[in-house]
């Protein structure tokens, strides 16, 4: 009889083997999938151009738009762009392609810190011999932790745009990672460990705390200071609700860690000085970084309990264990002070550190951008993987009371990507028609106007920036040229020195072209929100 349980435990296993390696081959094809359509909005066209101009001129260091400065953001979304043209040749795939992997890296990351805290957890139950424990029963965390990032809508939108969120949140997730790797194992050892290997886990030069530092030098160059920032305050946050001083070995890293993650960020943070000076100072720090942080200058506003609701819902299907969590998060801190037994205690607030660090991950950047005079839905990605990190582990509890929860749980996630798939392939693009003009400058190349400038009467279209790239009429300061009446096309053409331009034009104002006697004219197309014309002098 035991023979028989025995072979269909493993059965059992072997097939739970094959449903996760299924449900990794198909986030990974569908984290690639659907990455052609137009890009869409202000940032993926202007950051995909800007890659495309380093491209071109074979130019690593200084961003430029429109052959003029752009120093708006650092180099880390521009360089795996740059790579992937180089692969790909120049494409949508090809623009996104960096983000999609940083979106998988993100979700790597969290299943490597699920599987360590898993070891270190089980180690430490077999110990203790308490069948009760908190720390019991996380064999499959990883895969449930993994399984539920990827598939969160949070993390699958911003990993399928060209836009430095997720260029962000993967370097920041595994600096956090490893330092968390480097801390349960100096949590479980102790440091007397130190003296027997030089690299040992919980040494001062441990690989993982390398880690820390190194992805900390990374993150500088994904998106600015915020890169070591948000993982500093984290850890300082950490260990001021785990009450406890951090460990004499993570404080001589300090020392050596800060140089390594400063030396990472020089390789393009120095070149770019060089090559630009104060400029470059000006523009990309104290403008883009602290101007744009304590005011509305870039006319992003909104009310301080914005991101209270957009964090949540990037959660997404996965907010009722997410709201679960927070619940049981609010328990335990109530419980803390009624402590009195070792049971009681185990499910305290500060019992578990993966709970303690989650919060301090969680909190520093929603604090820090609720605050901000600037706000959008990605900034706050980066705490998007501890919300997921409590919303797992609520998961975890759910599909540990029966084999039919399990696999209500992985079929909700896999007809989540599956849905995410086939809309972005099928759909997304007939839906969001009036978010793009490729069609309509496609239109125009068709009908043998592929050379001809292009104007903007009455509106600016960001997306014209990669798809009508080097034929944009700009400012003297390098931003597109916005025209407000026909008599000042007629002056652009003459400055041109051009006989027809192409206009793009809101459709409420194409009268004003159609019925001028300034000019020719002809509808090539619209996308019912812009028309694309031609004039042409009479």
């Amino acid at each position: 009889m035991s023979e028989i349980t025995k072979q269909q435990s493993q059965i059992a296993n072997r097939k739970s083997q094959i449903t996760w390696l299924i449900l990794a081959l198909l986030i990974v094809a569908v984290y690639f999938i659907g990455l052609t359509i137009p890009l869409l909005g202000p940032d993926e066209p202007r950051y995909s151009q800007v890659a495309r101009e380093m491209f071109l001129r074979g130019d690593w260091v200084t961003p430029t738009l429109g052959g003029f400065d752009w120093f708006e953001k650092p180099a880390l979304l521009y360089w795996l762009q740059i790579a992937s043209y180089k692969i790909f040749g120049v494409s949508e795939f090809a623009a996104r392609f960096g983000s999609a992997a940083f979106g998988l890296g993100t979700v790597l990351s969290l299943r490597i810190l699920g599987r360590k805290w898993s070891a270190i957890s089980s180690q430490q139950s077999d110990e203790t011999q308490n069948p009760k424990s908190e720390i019991q029963n996380r064999g499959d965390f990883a895969n449930w932790l993994a399984l539920i990032a990827a598939s969160s809508i949070g993390l699958i939108v911003f990993s399928r745009g060209a836009s430095f969120d997720i260029i962000l949140t993967f370097p920041v997730t595994a600096s956090l990672v490893s330092f968390f790797i480097w801390e349960i194992s100096h949590w479980k050892h102790g440091e007397t460990q130190n003296k027997k290997s030089f690299f040992s886990k919980t040494s001062v030069f441990s690989v993982a705390l390398i880690g820390f530092y190194f992805f900390i030098g990374v993150a500088l160059i994904a998106k600015g200071l915020v890169g070591i920032v948000f993982p500093f305050a984290i850890v300082a946050f950490y260990y001021l609700l785990s009450r406890k001083f951090p460990p004499k070995t993570f404080i001589l890293s300090l020392f050596w860690g800060t140089f390594l993650a400063l030396l990472v960020a020089c390789a393009w943070y120095l070149p770019m000085y060089r090559a630009n000076g104060w400029k470059f100072v000006d523009e990309f720090f104290i403008q883009h970084h602290f101007q744009r942080y304590t005011s509305n200058k870039y006319q992003h506003p909104q009310p301080f309990y914005f991101f209270l609701w957009v964090l949540p819902l990037m959660t997404i299907p996965w907010l009722p264990f997410f709201f679960a969590s927070i619940w049981n998060l609010i328990r335990r801190i109530f419980s803390r002070g009624n402590a009195e037994n070792a049971e009681d205690k185990n499910h305290s607030f500060s019992s578990s550190p993966l709970l303690l660090f989650s919060v301090s991950w969680l909190l520093v950047p929603l604090v820090f951008f609720s605050i901000s005079g600037s706000k959008l839905p990605g900034y706050i990605l980066p705490a998007l993987p501890a919300a997921l990190i409590l919303t797992a582990e609520s998961v975890r509890r759910f599909v540990q009371k029966s084999r039919a929860r399990q696999i209500f749980v992985q079929t909700i996630a896999a007809l989540t990507l599956i849905i995410v798939a086939i809309l972005s392939q099928f759909f997304v693009t007939n839906f969001l028609h009036e978010e793009t003009v490729k069609h309509l400058i496609d239109t125009a190349n068709s009908k043998g106007y592929a050379n001809e400038k292009i104007l903007t009467l009455h509106t600016i279209s960001h997306s014209a920036e990669f798809y009508g790239a080097g034929r944009l009429v700009r400012e003297e300061d390098g931003k597109q040229k916005r025209l407000y009446g026909v008599s000042q096309v007629v002056d652009e053409m003459n400055r041109e020195n051009v006989k027809q331009i192409l206009v793009l034009i809101p459709i409420v104002y194409l009268p004003q072209i159609t019925k001028s006697d300034l000019f020719e004219s002809q509808v090539l197309d619209d996308n019912g929100e812009l028309a694309m014309t031609v004039v042409r002098l009479k």
